[in-house]
C-alpha cells in the first residue's frame, strides 16, 4: 500500500491566498475615488474648464484603479512537487530550449555563453535535451564564444551533477568562494580551483576575440561568416555538439542559427526568430515542449524543468495548460530599485492574483510551451485528435513538406525519431529563409505573433484567447536569474518598447475586448490584459493632470476643494490610505521604504518620460507617418557596482525621452516661486489658488528630484544642455498661454 501512495499525489497544488486587508484598503480607496467623482459631477456646472479636465483625468484614475483590483483580488501559489513527478511518470518528454540573441556590443557574448551552459546543465535526462540559439546579429564572435562554451562545457556539466552544484552560470558560480560552497573534501576543492582557471580560459579567449572583432581567419568552419553584413546574409545554420549515442551523460544537443535577412524583407525582430527556431527545432528534435529564455536570463535553480513538467505533465493539464510561466527575477539589483524595474512587489501581487484568473502573460523569458499549442491547436480539439482540423493547420505551415511532417506528428502528440541532425540543415535551410513565411500563416495564427514590439504579451493574449489557461510557476530558489538595465537611458528604452508593443495590441484587432467578445477570453482575463495594455494611456492623463496645479497657481484658479471644504478630506483620505497600502505591499515582500518611494517616483517619472513617447510613437504609426522599433536593451553583467554609491544615481543622455520630465520640473519650479512672491493674477470668482495645489507642486517636484540634481550634475549624471534649453522654452510658451487665459 505504502508503494501506491506516490502514484495517487498530485504533482502540483493551487493554494488560495488570504488577503483580507488588502482587498478591505483596495475596495476603500475605490470608494473614495467614486465619491470624489460623484462630487465633481455635482458641481460641474459652476466651473470651469479645469475641473472638466480634473474630472475626466480621476475618471481614468478610477477605471484603471477597477482594473487593479480585479487583477489583485484571488491571489494563488502554486506549489509543485518534483519528486513525485520522478516517482509517476516513467519517461519524461523532451524538451527543446530556445536562447535569442540579437547584438554582439549590447548583449555580450560571455552573457549568452553563461546562459547557455546553465542551460546544458540542468537536472534532466541530457539525450531528453536540445539547445538553439538564435543570433540575429549574425556575429562570427558569438559563435566562435559558443564553440568554445561547447568545450568548456564537457567538464562543467559532469562537474555540476557530480557536485549537485546550486547555480549553474559558471560567472555567477566563481563570484563566490569555494569554503562557502559546503563541500570541503580536497578532491572538490581541487575541481573547483581547475574549474575556476578553465572558465577564466575560456572568458579571456571570448574577451580577445570581441577586441579583435574578428575571433580568428573566417575560413574552414567560420568561412559562411566572411562578407556577412547583419541586415543581409543567408542562413547560417551550425550542429556545435551532438549527442549521437544518445546516452545520459553526454551533452544535450546545441545548434547555432543565424536565419536569413534581406533588407526588402520584414523579419519581425524577436518574434520572427522565435518562429525560425519553433520551425528548425521541429525538424531536428521536434520536442513536445519548448522553453525559451533571454540570453542575459541563465539558470539559478538546476530543477527548473522538473518544477515546469509538474505543471504541464499532471492529469488534465494536456486540455487546459498551454504555457508554464516563471516569474522575471534579477540578480545584483541595484540597492533599493531605483530604477523600479526589478518588478518584486508587481509580481507579488499583481503577477499572483493574475494567476488566480485565467493564468499569468507570457512574459517572453522563462516559459515552458506546449509546441502544438504554438502550432495553433485549441483545447477542445487536443483528445481525441480531429485529422481534418490537423490538415487544415497544416495547409498554412509554408512550402517544407519535412516541417508539415514533423508537425503533424507534434499536433498528434507524437514523437520524432530523427537519425542525425545533420541530416535535417538542408531543410532547416529553407525554413530559415526570409522569404519562407510568405502565404503562410506564422506571425498570424501560427507561432509568436507579429504587429507588437511586445511579441510576448501579444502571442499570451492570442493562446488565452483559444480558451488555453496558463500557470504561474514559483519555486523556491527562483528558476531564472536575469539582469535589469541599470541605467537611466536603458531603463527608458525598455519602458517605451513596452508601452509601444503593449499599444499596438490594445489599437489592433488583437484586443482583449475582441476576445472576449468573440472568442474564449475570460472577462477578469481580459480586465487584467486592459490593465497592462492601457500602460500607455496613462501619460495622456497624467500629463494632464500634472500641469493643473501649475497653471491653477499661474492663473489664480483652483482644481481641488479649498481646506475649509469637507471634500479636502476626500482627497486627503485617498492620497494617505494609497500610500499606506502600497508601503504596506512593499514592506511585506521584505523591500525598504526606500525602494517603495523610488518605485513612487518612477512611475511618475516613466509615465511622463518613456510612456509618453511610447504612446506618440504608437499615434504616429496608427496615422501612417512612421513605423515602431525594436529597440534591444543594453544587457550587463558586472556585479561590482551593485552596492557602489554611484550606482543608484541617475543617469541621462541626450535623448529627447528626457525632455517632457525636464519641462514638468522647470513649470513646477516656476509655480513655486510664482507662488512666494505672490505674483498671480487676482482671483476671478473669488477663489483663487489654495493650499492644495502647492501642495500637488512641491510634490511634483519632490517626485522629479532626479531631474532637479540633473540640472546641476555633471558628465552623465547631468541633463545635456540642449535638453534644459528645450525644457525651458516649452515651459516660458505654458506661462504664456497660461497668462493668455487670464488676460482673455
Amino acid at each position: 500500500m505504502g508503494m501506491a501512495n506516490p502514484i495517487s499525489l498530485p504533482l502540483y497544488e493551487k493554494i488560495p491566498r488570504k488577503n483580507t486587508l488588502q482587498r478591505a484598503l483596495d475596495s476603500l480607496i475605490f470608494l473614495l475615488l467614486l465619491s470624489l467623482l460623484i462630487y465633481r459631477l455635482l458641481f460641474l456646472n459652476n466651473h470651469g474648464l479645469t475641473w472638466l479636465l480634473a474630472f475626466l483625468c480621476e475618471s481614468w484614475f478610477t477605471f484603471t484603479w477597477v482594473l487593479i483590483i480585479s487583477s489583485k483580488w484571488n491571489p494563488v501559489e502554486t506549489k509543485t512537487y518534483p519528486d513525485r513527478l520522478l516517482q509517476q511518470v516513467p519517461e519524461l518528454p523532451s524538451v527543446d530550449m530556445f536562447v535569442t540573441t540579437a547584438d554582439p556590443v549590447l548583449e555580450p557574448p560571455i552573457i549568452t555563453v553563461n546562459t547557455v551552459l546553465s542551460l546544458l546543465a540542468i537536472d534532466y535526462p541530457s539525450h531528453k535535451l536540445a539547445c538553439y540559439i538564435s543570433d540575429d546579429g549574425c556575429s562570427p564572435i558569438t559563435y566562435y564564444s559558443l564553440v568554445e562554451a561547447s568545450k568548456f562545457a564537457k567538464l562543467w556539466v559532469p562537474f555540476c551533477k557530480k557536485y549537485n552544484i546550486h547555480g549553474r552560470a559558471p560567472f555567477r558560480y566563481f563570484s563566490t568562494n569555494p569554503q562557502t560552497l559546503g563541500d570541503s573534501s580536497s578532491d572538490f576543492q581541487q575541481e573547483w580551483k581547475r574549474m575556476k582557471d578553465e572558465y577564466e580560459r575560456l572568458s579571456c579567449k571570448i574577451e580577445d576575440a570581441v577586441h579583435k572583432s574578428v575571433p580568428c581567419d573566417l575560413s574552414g568552419d567560420f568561412a559562411e561568416f566572411s562578407n556577412v553584413e547583419r541586415k543581409n546574409h543567408p542562413t547560417i545554420i551550425k550542429v556545435i555538439w551532438e549527442n549521437k549515442t544518445g546516452l545520459l551523460d553526454e551533452l544535450p544537443h546545441l545548434i547555432y542559427i543565424s536565419r536569413e535577412k534581406q533588407p526588402k524583407h520584414p523579419h519581425h525582430y524577436k518574434a520572427g526568430a522565435m518562429n525560425v527556431l519553433a520551425r528548425v527545432s521541429g525538424l531536428m528534435t521536434n520536442a513536445p515542449y519548448m522553453l525559451n529564455v533571454d540570453c542575459d536570463m541563465f539558470v539559478n535553480n538546476p530543477k527548473a524543468a522538473l518544477h515546469a513538467m509538474c505543471l504541464l505533465l499532471s492529469p488534465n493539464s494536456e486540455k487546459e495548460i498551454a504555457y508554464a510561466q516563471f516569474p522575471q527575477v534579477f540578480y545584483d539589483g541595484l540597492k533599493d530599485d531605483p530604477y523600479a524595474n526589478q518588478l518584486v512587489v508587481l509580481y507579488e501581487y499583481l503577477g499572483r492574483g493574475v494567476a488566480g484568473l485565467q493564468g499569468p502573460f507570457y512574459g517572453g523569458t522563462g516559459c515552458f510551451h506546449r509546441r502544438k499549442v504554438i502550432y495553433s491547436l485549441s483545447p477542445n480539439n487536443v483528445d481525441p485528435v480531429n485529422e481534418k482540423l490537423i490538415e487544415s493547420i497544416l495547409l498554412n505551415f509554408g512550402s517544407s513538406t519535412e516541417l508539415i511532417s514533423s508537425a503533424a506528428k507534434a499536433l498528434k502528440g507524437k514523437t520524432n525519431t530523427m537519425a542525425s541532425l545533420r541530416n535535417s540543415i538542408h531543410a532547416a535551410n529553407q525554413v530559415s529563409g526570409s522569404c519562407y513565411e510568405y502565404g503562410t500563416s506564422w506571425g498570424t495564427t501560427v507561432g509568436w505573433r507579429y504587429g507588437s514590439t511586445t511579441e510576448d504579451i501579444h502571442t499570451g493574449l492570442m493562446i488565452h484567447k483559444r480558451g488555453w489557461r496558463s500557470i504561474f510557476c514559483t519555486p523556491d530558489p527562483p528558476a531564472f536569474l536575469g539582469c535589469a538595465p541599470s541605467g537611466g537611458p536603458a531603463a527608458a528604452t525598455q519602458m517605451k518598447r513596452w508601452t509601444t508593443g503593449l499599444l499596438e495590441i490594445l489599437f489592433s484587432k488583437s484586443c482583449p475586448l475582441f476576445a472576449t467578445l468573440f472568442g474564449k477570453l475570460q472577462f477578469r482575463q481580459c480586465l487584467a490584459y486592459l490593465w497592462i495594455l492601457t500602460w500607455g494611456m496613462r501619460p495622456v492623463f497624467e500629463l494632464c493632470y500634472a500641469a493643473l496645479p501649475a497653471y491653477c497657481i499661474f492663473t489664480n484658479s483652483h482644481f481641488l476643494p479649498k481646506v475649509h471644504e469637507p471634500t479636502l478630506y476626500v482627497l486627503v483620505a485617498i492620497f494617505v490610505v494609497y500610500n499606506i497600502s502600497t508601503l504596506s505591499e512593499y514592506l511585506r515582500t521584505g523591500e525598504s521604504i526606500q525602494a517603495w518611494w523610488n518605485n513612487q517616483r518612477m512611475s511618475r517619472i516613466n509615465t511622463v518620460n518613456a510612456w509618453l513617447f511610447g504612446f506618440l510613437s504608437v499615434m504616429l504609426k496608427l496615422l501612417g507617418i512612421s513605423e515602431t522599433v525594436f529597440e534591444v536593451t543594453q544587457k550587463d553583467q558586472s556585479s561590482d557596482d551593485a552596492n557602489d554609491v554611484e550606482a543608484g544615481r541617475f543617469t541621462f543622455d541626450g535623448s529627447p525621452i528626457f525632455l517632457p520630465g525636464t519641462t514638468i520640473l522647470l513649470v513646477h519650479l516656476t509655480a513655486l516661486v510664482v507662488t512666494l512672491l505672490k505674483w498671480q493674477p487676482p482671483p476671478r470668482d473669488g477663489h483663487g489658488s489654495g493650499l492644495g495645489e502647492v501642495f500637488c507642486s512641491v510634490y511634483l517636484v519632490i517626485c522629479f528630484w532626479p531631474f532637479l540634481k540633473g540640472l546641476v550634475g555633471k558628465g552623465r549624471h547631468g541633463i545635456p544642455l540642449s535638453t534644459i534649453w528645450k525644457s525651458a522654452a516649452l515651459a516660458i510658451f505654458f506661462v504664456y498661454l497660461c497668462r493668455r487665459t487670464t488676460m482673455d
